[in-house]
């Protein structure tokens, strides 16, 4: 049975969807079967991978979500071999609204996912930047969550709110559910308060900070707006070194 990882953080502009791709990525380069989710109603993690959401809008996470199709349906190869996809779509922002009155409804993405679980070794998840019903159906069909910081007092603030709603998952719906680690995002070994922000993560947080950060890097900025996850579009640069190594650090952990 393979692993899912849900990739949250209620915060924007942390590198949440960049690191759901790179990772995804960087992960079947390394010869690992690997399915990533779009659960986000935005479908940056859609875009990113070179597939309009509008392409395959009845094929999409909305339609598993609320029983038209079965997960296997909505499938999609992607440029990396061994990497799929399950896309979203605007529409998914109406799904919380269907999902209210189904019993189970915290439950439906993990049981979509039981279809298909054992084809992968790895499952990603990219969160909406919300802590709503898709969010908590993410955290139930996990079994850890990463959450990319992005190295700013106000980011550390905001982590409070995540942390709460990873307990009340834990206290409930998925008493499995672990952290998998802080991912520093956006890093920028030159000044001051990333240093000091990345300090204190390792002091409070101690090993569940990742070893590898992730450096802020221009081509990781350019690689979405090509369709492409940074391995393929610019193999050389940090941003590939560095999912390479976060990729390994995970795969090293289980």
């Amino acid at each position: 049975m393979g692993k899912t990882i849900a990739i949250a953080n209620q915060k924007g502009g942390v590198g949440k969807t960049t690191t759901a791709i790179n990772l995804a990525a960087s992960l079947a380069v390394l010869e690992k079967k690997v399915l990533i989710i779009d659960a986000d109603p935005q479908a940056n993690t859609t875009s990113g991978l070179n597939f309009s959401p509008d392409d395959n809008r009845k094929r999409t996470l909305y339609e598993v979500l609320i029983g038209e199709i079965q997960m296997e349906d909505a499938l999609i190869q992607t440029e990396i071999g061994k990497l799929h996809m399950v896309p979203s779509h605007i529409n998914l922002v109406g799904a919380e609204i269907e999902m209210l009155g189904e019993e189970s409804r915290e439950s439906a993405l993990k049981n979509a996912l039981s279809r298909v679980s054992s084809n992968y070794d790895y499952i990603i998840i990219d969160c909406s930047p919300s802590l709503g019903l898709i969010t908590v159906n993410s955290l139930a069909a996990a079994d850890s969550v990463l959450i990319p910081v992005q190295p700013e007092f106000f980011a550390l603030e905001g982590l409070s709110k995540l942390l709460q709603t990873i307990k009340l998952v834990q206290s409930g719906i998925n008493p499995s559910l672990t952290i998998e680690g802080f991912l520093i995002t956006m890093f920028d070994g030159r000044t001051r308060v990333h240093n000091q922000v990345l300090e204190q993560l390792r002091e409070h947080f101690g090993d569940m900070v990742f070893n590898t950060i992730i450096q802020r890097n221009i081509r990781l900025s350019e690689a979405p707006s090509h369709g492409k996850p940074i391995i393929l579009y610019d193999v050389i640069c940090n941003g590939t070194t560095n999912y390479l190594n976060l990729a390994r650090e995970i795969i090293e952990k289980q």
